[in-house]
């Protein structure tokens, strides 16, 4: 419960970020470049620090924790911050003094114009790589957060590094609204906001880490056994979360070739899509695991589907009515999130194209963070890689047949048929090994949800006001409206599910 109240806290104020961001800079060129410059190393960040390290570092921590000597404790952290704190130092310094090594490498179509003096690409290559200079350093503040946040976890002290990516979206909002409008370029004053926000993350954590007597110094030790160990674990680790980064990035590489506004409306569709799959998705994924897990252990195998049962109708009663009605009130939700400022009705209507591509695939990545979690409660970390390496050569395959013909809104398509591929493999694997069958109550489940669905649909087509009327109102209105459509639309959807019979029931485990 803290976590998810944490998160939600967090998401809020990411979208009051994009809100404040769209109103300083709309889709246009700078929008585009910004977003590059926190793309990269966030993506490093995913590897070094919250992903794969994490992920490898935990399970170790918990075993010395465990086992009660404090001193040995001590040393694992120091010689842990100290040999990854010194391969991201490097790192990070390489990104800085190459900045435009690296520019040129996930923007090629940006250097490409540079080399060949075309605008608008020439100046978004210099821009971008300016401002990876400022943004570079985050990578190195938040791989030491990751570290901290790991440790207090594990030390069952969840609230504070839940609360931490709060003062990111923070900084960047103060420095948008006091700092980024007295600018020649607005972005710079945003890249500031990134390198703010680390700086912030990493000082915060600090304290706590000092109370609970585990602030140390860092050590070089690449030859230290748990050093070694979280080096074996961190390989098949970082390759698995590298696979979901990778195709981020060359959906990236991609736009830099399209159309100004490409990277822009894409960043603002897939975090609509990120607010629902956050709160929904990962919220019961990140129940369902340590349940699988201990089904495992006891060896429960009918138990075990149960609750992957569970997780499939938990994700469907909430994510169909979500994907439904993003796709129905897209441009209203544009509108009232982001139309004002420098960004304009048309960025509204490209947004909304992508938007409604990406909506139409929310169920298929609720569904990945269910089924995956059945692989890894048996300590399969292996197939999931596998499964996910070829929703990554797919995802290639389908950039190159749509993003000749549809652009950006082709590389949402890519996205959404790659999961989708994701999921239906991730199940077939279950389903072949008899660990997970989808149950006839859970399909007539489904249908039920799908006719509510549909009537909610109706409903919000039948009341919803036209494009002309949505332009008319100002903004009191629009958010009158907006709410009233969301509230009214969940009305009938629950009321809908209520008559077709949905009872409480169907909601438990053992149903």
């Amino acid at each position: 419960m803290v976590v998810s109240a944490m998160t939600l806290v967090s998401r809020v104020l990411g979208l009051v970020r994009d809100v404040v961001v769209a109103n300083l800079m709309g889709a246009g060129a700078a929008a585009d470049v910004f977003f590059f410059a926190n793309k990269i190393p966030n993506f490093l960040r995913r590897l070094f620090a919250e992903g794969a390290f994490s992920q490898a570092f935990v399970p170790v921590l918990t075993e010395y924790h465990a086992a009660g000597d404090v001193d040995r404790t001590r040393l694992l952290i120091a010689r842990a911050a100290g040999t990854l704190g010194g391969i991201v130092t490097i790192v990070t310094l390489l990104g800085v003094l190459g900045s435009g090594v690296v520019t040129a490498l996930f923007g090629f179509g940006w250097f490409w114009d540079w080399m060949h003096n075309i605008s608008p690409g020439a100046e978004k290559f210099e821009l971008a790589s300016l401002l990876l200079k400022i943004t570079f350093p985050y990578l190195w503040f938040v791989t030491f957060v990751a570290l901290s946040g790991a440790i207090l976890n594990t030390l069952g002290k969840f609230a504070i590094s839940s609360f931490t990516p709060v003062f990111l979206n923070v900084a960047i909002i103060g420095c948008a609204v006091f700092i980024a409008p007295h600018l020649a370029k607005p972005e710079i004053g945003l890249a500031l906001g990134v390198f703010i926000g680390g700086l912030v993350q990493f000082c915060f954590q600090l304290p706590f880490l000092y109370r609970e007597g585990y602030l140390v110094r860092p050590q070089w030790g690449w030859n230290d056994p748990g050093v070694t160990k979280i080096r074996k674990l961190m390989l098949p680790a970082l390759f698995g979360v590298s696979v979901t980064q990778i195709n981020l990035l060359l959906d990236t590489l991609i736009a830099s070739f399209l159309m100004t506004g490409s990277i822009s409306w894409l960043y603002y569709s897939d975090r609509l899509l990120e607010f629902p799959l956050g709160l929904f998705g990962i919220a019961i994924a990140t129940v369902i695991l340590p349940a699988l897990s201990r089904k495992h252990v006891d060896k429960s195998p009918q138990q075990f589907a149960d609750t992957m049962d569970w997780g499939v109708r938990m994700v469907l009663i909430l994510g169909i009515p979500a994907m439904l009605g993003m796709i129905t009130l897209a441009k209203p939700m544009l509108m009232v999130m982001f139309m004002r400022g420098e960004f304009d009705l048309y960025d509204v209507n490209q947004t909304a194209m992508s938007l409604w591509v990406v909506s139409a695939g929310l169920l298929n990545y609720m569904l990945i963070k269910i089924f995956a979690p059945g692989y890894y409660a048996r300590q399969d970390t292996k197939t999931p890689v596998k499964i996910g390496i070829i929703a990554m050569i797919s995802n290639m395959v389908f950039n190159g047949i749509f993003a000749p013909f549809y652009g950006y809104v082709g590389l949402s398509i890519a996205s959404v048929l790659s999961a989708f591929l994701n999921a239906a493999l991730l199940y077939r694997g279950l389903h072949k090994e008899n660990i997970y069958r989808v149950s006839r109550q859970t399909l007539l489940f489904v249908l039920r949800l799908v006719i509510a669905g549909v009537v909610m649909v109706s409903g919000l087509l039948w009341f919803s006001p036209t494009t002309d009327q949505w332009l008319a109102f100002h903004l009191l209105e629009r958010i009158t409206w907006l709410f009233g459509l969301i509230l009214g639309g969940s009305g009938i959807y629950l009321l809908c599910a209520i008559i077709l019979g949905v009872r409480p029931r169907h909601l438990r485990a053992d149903s």
